[in-house]
């Protein structure tokens, strides 16, 4: 049987936003991230892995959560590939967010959006239904990493401080794991929310690497991961510790202040990027405001479906590089 002319443009619409997602995420984990994960495992080899510890009951005890959304959370975990992925995530953002909470909302913006665009826009079944799948779950996934980031931005804006907090415990004498309890007790979250865990591990018996490491899962940032390495190198061949770590303060002062200034040189290139990818979306919706008869047109027609797929396409594309050349690596 045939296919319908509409629904086979909605499928190339679909295929083309899916090869801009991939193309997105290809652009984003290319070399450099399996790179820097080649160089972090060369330099954390021979030490103990920092997931040995989860399997034991004091791992799981520290690990355990409440959930407001038990049987959501089981189905979710049975059906959902790579589920751990989505467990890292969800805890990088600091909220007691489960992985029911985020299967909900993803159902309920797919179903709102699929209304919006069948009944307020009349555009036809499968495309609506395309767009209430796109919507449901790309937002739901961009809050996420938005609060992600958000996260870890406050917490390296804090670690210097931190770090100068556990210089001066220890040049007064206190060992390191007390220097870092009393880090926790003086700096402000999400600084001291994350390294108050370290004192709960530790009164349950478990090794400080191992607690560091279960940091690092939230606070996926090279910085942090430089204060982990700086520890377990010093352990190993001894040392001035506090000396290394004054240093590292000094050296992740100096990285924010890289960075900030390589985002100021690049903010011409993003503010463009800004307006270039947002233009189309914003002329499209004051056409449906101002002249829906004359937009509809494009959405029914099966020659403006496959024309809104190349023009998305194109668009990502474009966007994707964009950010690709204003982004820098320090």
């Amino acid at each position: 049987m045939p296919l319908d002319p509409s629904t086979v443009m909605a499928l190339g619409l679909g295929l083309m936003v899916a090869l801009g997602v991939f193309l997105i995420a290809g652009i984003f984990g290319g070399a450099n991230a399996r790179r820097y994960r080649r160089r972090l495992a060369m330099v954390t080899s021979g030490k103990k892995a920092p997931t040995e510890a989860q399997g034991t009951p004091e791992a799981r005890s520290l690990a355990r959560r409440e959930s407001a959304t038990p049987l959501v959370d089981r189905v979710v975990h049975r059906w959902l590939p790579r589920r751990e992925l989505l467990d890292a995530r969800l805890a990088r953002t600091g909220r007691a967010i489960t992985v029911g909470h985020y299967a909900m909302a993803t159902g309920i913006l797919a179903v709102v959006m699929f209304a919006m665009a069948n009944i307020v826009f009349g555009l036809l079944f499968l495309p609506s239904m395309l767009i209430g799948l796109a919507g449901g779950v790309g937002l739901p996934h961009f809050v996420i990493s938005s609060m992600g980031k958000r996260r870890i931005k406050a917490f390296l804006d804090l670690f210097p401080d931190a770090i100068d907090l556990m210089v001066r415990a220890l040049r007064s004498g206190l060992p390191i794991t007390e220097a870092i309890v009393g880090a926790a007790e003086e700096i402000g979250d999400p600084v001291g929310a994350e390294f108050s865990t370290v004192e709960s591990g530790l009164r349950m018996g478990r090794e400080l690497d191992s607690l560091l490491w279960d940091i690092a899962k939230r606070i996926d940032s090279p910085e942090f991961r430089f204060f982990i390495i700086a520890l377990g190198v010093q352990r190993e061949t001894g040392g001035n510790l506090a000396e290394t770590l004054a240093n590292l303060s000094d050296l992740l002062r100096r990285r924010r202040m890289m960075v900030k200034k390589t985002r100021a040189m690049s903010s011409e290139a993003r503010a463009s990027t800004m307006i270039l990818g947002s233009l189309p979306i914003v002329v499209t919706g004051i056409l449906f405001l101002t002249s829906p008869s004359y937009i509809k047109t494009l959405f029914s027609d099966p020659r403006g479906m496959m024309l809104i797929g190349l023009a998305i396409g194109m668009l990502v594309t474009g966007i994707g590089i964009m950010v690709k050349m204003a982004k820098f690596e320090i």
